[in-house]
């Protein structure tokens, strides 16, 4: 395997609270500074010749952190809605959102609009930016959308398949990521893109997420070159 087979990395940032408290930092700083390493880590993406990437910025249990953490995360999110990926979008960068839109703010919700409409026509890399996501839930949601079809006649149970789910999820359009990547230190997927994540090698980084740069990100793309992807077979 060469590194020109690997199309589609999926990232999940972890570690941005605990850079900042190792710092004596307000999380917020944590979650600001991670959010710009975002911006640089797709632009290295880009000229590494990656065309996708998947990241993983907020969990539909993260609903669940204190009120002034999800406050000042939703804060920052208007922000680079607003300015700070227009360094990619001046660099053909498509970027798209998946995720449970319904929970967020409605000024949110038309910002993202406005971003990907703006966005759309780009093509020398697609960010997409998992929000308000959860793999368990996209699943559930295929399902019930698939069910709705059987119910008005559209589609016969025995028609249902691998393609017509995927059609259902939300990367409908996205190829498969080719590799899953972790920084942190925690080796699990945390609900994180179950399905999409079937045959993708997996990566684990002990570097926090505000530390990850794109010497760390050639380094994996090499790692991953040596590897032989199965998909099953022997």
């Amino acid at each position: 395997m060469s590194s020109s087979d690997l199309q589609h990395i999926a990232f999940i940032m972890d570690g941005n609270r605990r850079w900042a408290k190792q710092r004596g930092l307000p999380v917020s700083q944590g979650h600001k500074k991670g959010a710009d390493v975002l911006v640089e880590v797709a632009k290295a993406a880009k000229e590494i010749g990656i065309k996708y990437m998947t990241v993983y910025a907020f969990s539909t249990e993260n609903w669940q952190r204190s009120e002034s953490e999800v406050s000042q995360l939703m804060d920052l999110l208007r922000q680079y809605l607003d300015s700070g990926f227009k360094e990619l979008q001046e660099n053909d960068a498509r970027i798209c959102f998946i995720g449970e839109r319904h929970m967020l703010a409605p000024d949110i919700v038309a910002k993202i609009e406005k971003i990907e409409h703006e966005t759309a026509d780009n093509k020398s890399v697609t960010l997409c930016v998992a929000l308000s996501y959860g793999g368990r839930q996209e699943i559930t949601a295929a399902a019930k959308k698939l069910a709705e079809q059987v119910q008005q006649g559209i589609v016969k149970p025995d028609d249902i398949d691998c393609k017509m789910f995927e059609q259902c999820l939300y990367t409908v359009g996205l190829p498969d990521p080719d590799l899953m990547v972790r920084t942190g230190g925690e080796k699990r997927v945390s609900n994180y893109l179950p399905w999409q994540l079937s045959y993708s090698e997996f990566y684990f980084s002990d570097t926090l997420w505000p530390d990850f740069n794109k010497k760390e990100l050639i380094q994996i793309v090499e790692e991953y070159s040596k590897r032989e992807r199965r998909y099953g077979k022997s």
